[in-house]
């Protein structure tokens, strides 16, 4: 059952510690197939009526990748364990420690938010914010403060966000089934192992061009893995079978 990991939570695979169209399966035993030319594949259910079936999505979705760049130009430390994103400098922190913490609070609001918006909704209304396009939406009440923090960084923010969604995407597209693979082998491993069919669950992946190789729960749905080690076959597949294991 899924637990609160509201903070970055590193996984013991690795290292362990915000969704737009990227790559999704479903069930088990079937290849991926093309879906409306977007760069997501989706892998039908098999099995009778109540059969366990598995739901996983990946992607460097733009509004967590956006999210995580501000993050770091705004100096937030939250979460934690999530390393920085690669190439972008550090900027100086000069706001009082007060300052800081409330920020910070209604940072990790938004981030909530951004990283599995379905088990976090405002309790508000949401109003985009200009600048970022339809990525940074934030409460109409109580977000006041990071509203003016983040527009000075709306252009460099948004560039960077596309970049690299577009990047990660152009490497799912040039590896068609290499990605589905991984998860469903995980899956048939734990299953060899335990002697049973795989309980239902869901998975968000989000692939980020982060500082450090691991792999990061940042929701009680989601984890973040770094470009680099999905991109590596055997240590990736070495990563996800205890995360697949804690959920299946």
């Amino acid at each position: 059952m899924p637990r609160d990991r509201s903070s970055a939570r590193h996984s013991s695979s690795a290292h362990r510690a915000g969704p737009a169209a990227g790559v999704e399966w479903t069930g088990r035993g079937h290849m991926p197939r093309a879906r409306e030319g977007e760069a997501r594949r989706r892998l039908d259910g098999m099995g009778g009526t109540g059969a366990p079936e598995w739901l996983i999505r990946e992607d460097a979705s733009q509004p967590v990748l956006l999210a995580l760049y501000l993050r770091q130009v705004l100096g937030i430390r939250s979460p934690d364990e999530l390393p920085h994103l690669r190439g972008i400098p550090p900027r100086v922190n000069d706001r009082t420690e007060e300052a800081q913490a409330l920020l910070e609070r209604q940072w990790r609001e938004y981030w909530a938010m951004t990283v599995e918006p379905t088990a976090h909704p405002s309790p508000v209304p949401l109003e985009l914010v200009d600048g970022f396009a339809t990525l940074v939406a934030l409460p109409s009440t109580g977000s006041d403060v990071l509203k003016a923090a983040i527009l000075p960084y709306a252009g460099e923010a948004l560039a960077f966000s596309q970049s690299a969604h577009e990047r990660y995407r152009k490497d799912s597209a040039a590896k068609p089934g290499v990605s589905y693979r991984a998860y469903a082998s995980a899956i048939a491993e734990h299953e060899r192992q335990v002697g049973r069919r795989a309980h239902s669950f869901e998975l968000n992946v989000q692939v980020l061009p982060l500082t450090q190789r691991g792999v990061w729960w940042i929701g009680s749905l989601t984890i973040a893995v770094t470009d680099g080690l999905r991109g590596d076959v055997v240590a990736f597949d070495a990563a996800i079978h205890p995360i697949i294991a804690e959920l299946a």
